[in-house]
């Protein structure tokens, strides 16, 4: 077949918003993309949040999610223009020709039902497969997914798996009806790199062992190298840069794909302790109220002033617990938090003002850790009244101070969440955490909601107040790259136990535990051929063993 499966021209999206105090406007955030995709091949879709990814992949199915509608331009799937046909049609389309697979597995199945009906309705519906050969082909791709007891996996419900298998489900679910095109939105972004990366060898397979053309959306570059034979770099609705996968990482020609390739990029120095630790956590065992098993075990770690302790491992090591514990919100079940000098009491509701004052958060989502109904001003002035009465004119200056700290300056005051991007709501939520004139910030994954640039942007700024404010930071986190970025010391978390600790120099440099190992060596590299390497040492190891 010589002809493009999927082939866009002159691809227009427009969206109606909603300004504050203003009368509703059109606006267009897609703007005349062209781009064809073969069968069998995979087209990956980079760049930051607002880019169009998602957008120009669903446009593939003739769809536009809320609110969102297509305003010109050709959507051809297997030599008819999508946009053109009938309702009928399009829903013959959807489900049958072209599936999706979303980014969060877990938002998108029916809680209620068992995960087989799930992966087959589709088909069934479709008059693609009778029930019986639907769940024969579910079982077929459970398989060639890596997932365990195949046979009887589809019985389970949704929350009997983990994240992980889940997403390998969705991608059952999406390959079951034997599609042409499948979109993958992010498929693997929630997942932490342990998980991220058998999900990722599983879609790669199954992609090759079925034949189906893909789009893979996402904002890692390192990862879409993995899966890709194309690459379309996006920015603000328009196309930056489109090529091979190899052209576009080894040979960028674009100022922003440059930029996108060159991410990740800071130094941080290991600073050598002094002074007395400002943290240090002993022997901590905690447990959930109501269960009868330990979470946390015998936890000991400690933090230096102006320094950063990055305490890092997958969903469920004990990383968040350990915070919960540190902040009071978690009493331990034994051991001790002794907090500059002195021990903190166990529970949040029993310590003074200003161990409170002296212990701030900043939290993953921006998004629902301030009210949307306050002004920024209203936001970062709130700890300043209530930690030192500052007000009036005080307090206005004070608040003018932490803004030009964190590099938005004049003009944010008077604005509200809704009107920021996810990187300035976070540079909001730092400044609400330095007003309170902190000797420690607990830090729980503050950039894994951004995107790469945006990212490395949070985290350079985080070093620069840090050597102004000689503030500690206990940066909880999954991503390597991060670590590597910000740390000084590290303790590697698994299974509610502290795995590996010691000086970022230290805990990085070998010989490893299996563990370590198996969480240094699964962090995307931004190189092609990168996940087959991996996933050949890997198997020569299991060999040798």
């Amino acid at each position: 077949m010589t002809e493009p499966l999927l082939k866009v021209r002159g691809l227009k999206i427009g969206a109606t918003v909603y300004p504050p105090g203003e009368k509703p406007r059109d606006i267009e955030i897609v703007h005349g993309v062209d781009f064809d995709l073969m069968p069998g091949k995979v087209l990956g879709l980079i760049g930051e949040s607002g880019a169009g990814k998602s957008t120009i992949g669903l446009a593939s199915m003739a769809y536009g999610r809320g609110g969102v509608k297509i305003t010109g331009g050709e959507v051809w799937v297997n030599g008819r223009d999508i946009l053109k046909s009938s309702l009928k049609d399009i829903r013959k389309l959807r489900g049958g020709e072209v599936t999706y697979v979303s980014q969060s597995a877990a938002a998108s199945f029916n809680p209620a039902k068992q995960i087989m009906e799930q992966v087959t309705e589709a088909a069934i519906l479709q008059g693609k497969f009778s029930k019986k050969d639907a769940e024969a082909r579910a079982v077929e791709l459970f398989r060639k997914l890596g997932l365990p007891d195949p046979e009887n996996i589809g019985r389970r419900y949704p929350h009997q798996v983990s994240g992980g298998q889940l997403q390998r489900c969705m991608t059952a679910l999406a390959l079951c009806p034997e599609p042409d095109l499948v979109v993958f939105d992010e498929p693997t972004t929630a997942l932490d790199v342990t998980t991220q990366i058998d999900v990722l060898a599983a879609i790669k397979d199954a992609i090759r062992d079925t034949g189906v053309a893909a789009l893979y959306i996402t904002h890692d570059l390192a990862v879409v190298a993995q899966v890709s034979d194309d690459i379309m770099v996006l920015k603000m609705g328009d196309m930056v840069e489109y090529g091979a996968t190899d052209q576009i990482i080894n040979h960028p020609r674009e100022d922003y794909t440059k930029a996108l390739v060159s991410v990740r990029s800071i130094e941080h120095p290991e600073k050598s302790p002094a002074g007395e630790p400002v943290l240090k956590c002993e022997h901590i065992t905690a447990r959930y109220k109501g269960t009868q098993f330990d979470v946390l075990h015998d936890v000991n770690v400690e933090l230096y002033p102006g320094q950063t302790l990055a305490v890092v491992g997958e969903s469920g090591s004990g990383k968040s617990t350990l915070a919960r514990v540190i902040t009071g919100l978690l009493p331990p079940r034994d051991g001790k938090i002794i907090f500059d000098g002195r021990e903190l009491t166990p529970d949040l509701s029993s310590r003074p003002i200003d161990d409170l004052r002296e212990l701030q958060m900043i939290y993953q989502m921006a998004d629902t850790a301030m009210n949307p109904r306050q002004t920024v001003g209203t936001i970062i002035g709130r700890p300043l009244e209530f930690y030192f009465g500052l007000k009036g004119e005080a307090k206005q200056k004070r608040i003018q101070e932490l803004l030009d700290e964190i590099e938005l300056g004049k003009g944010f005051q008077d604005r509200y969440p809704a009107e920021l991007s996810g990187g300035q709501k976070q540079r909001v939520c730092i400044a609400r955490a330095l007003a309170a004139k902190p000797k420690l910030i607990i830090c729980d994954e503050v950039t894994s909601a951004l995107d790469p640039l945006v990212a490395d942007g949070i985290l350079k700024l985080l070093l620069e107040l840090q050597k102004i404010e000689d503030v500690a930071y206990l940066f909880i986190t999954h991503d390597l790259a991060t670590v590597r970025a910000i740390a000084d010391s590290i303790a590697v978390m698994y299974q509610g136990r502290v795995q590996r600790y010691g000086g970022k120099t230290e805990v990085l440099t070998p010989p490893f535990d299996d563990y370590t190992d198996l969480l240094l060596s699964s962090v995307p590299e931004m190189k092609l051929g990168w996940l087959e390497d991996v996933l050949a040492n890997r198997k020569m190891e299991s060999a040798g063993n």
